[in-house]
């Protein structure tokens, strides 16, 4: 009977102390991805650069905007050298974590002034224990009631 009972106690400690990981690991994603839509905000092309993954894709919201770090690097710095970032409010995150607390996944719904209600989604990974940016992709949510429109000017363009 005693071994059960030590048995049962080291398990509610091995949970108790994988929640506190996960609730750590809850605001260190949520101030990195924070920061990462401040620095864009600000035009801290470097700031905002760090938080990508070495191999990170970055999914924009038109259909030919899939690009590498490096690609997406070229595309957004010029605007960043001349002190043009984009704001993004974030209005709601969920995030998850994988069992070993080693990859993560989000959306978040975003305000933005010319787009308005866009969805950031995104796989995160902890490299040397830092969370970066392996992929992120950023769309404009359509209303069902306007899909049909939506698509059938897409199609005829």
């Amino acid at each position: 009977m005693r071994a059960i009972l030590i048995e049962v106690c080291m398990l509610l400690m091995l949970h108790a102390a994988a929640k506190a990981a996960g609730t750590a690991d809850s605001s260190r994603v949520a101030q990195m991805l924070n920061d990462f839509h401040q620095a864009a905000a600000q035009a801290e092309a470097k700031r905002y650069f760090d938080h990508f993954a070495p191999e990170a894709i970055f999914l924009g919201t038109d259909a030919s905007e899939r690009w590498t770090l490096a690609e997406f690097k070229a595309f957004a710095q010029p605007y960043f050298e001349q002190g043009k970032g984009w704001t993004y409010l974030v209005k709601s995150r969920h995030v998850y974590f994988s069992q070993d607390q080693n990859v993560a996944w989000f959306d978040e719904m975003l305000e933005n002034e010319s787009y308005g209600v866009c969805r950031g989604s995104g796989v995160l990974l902890k490299i040397d224990g830092v969370w970066k940016i392996a992929q992120y992709n950023l769309s404009i949510p359509i209303p069902n009631a306007l899909a049909r429109q939506v698509v059938g000017m897409i199609k005829n363009k």
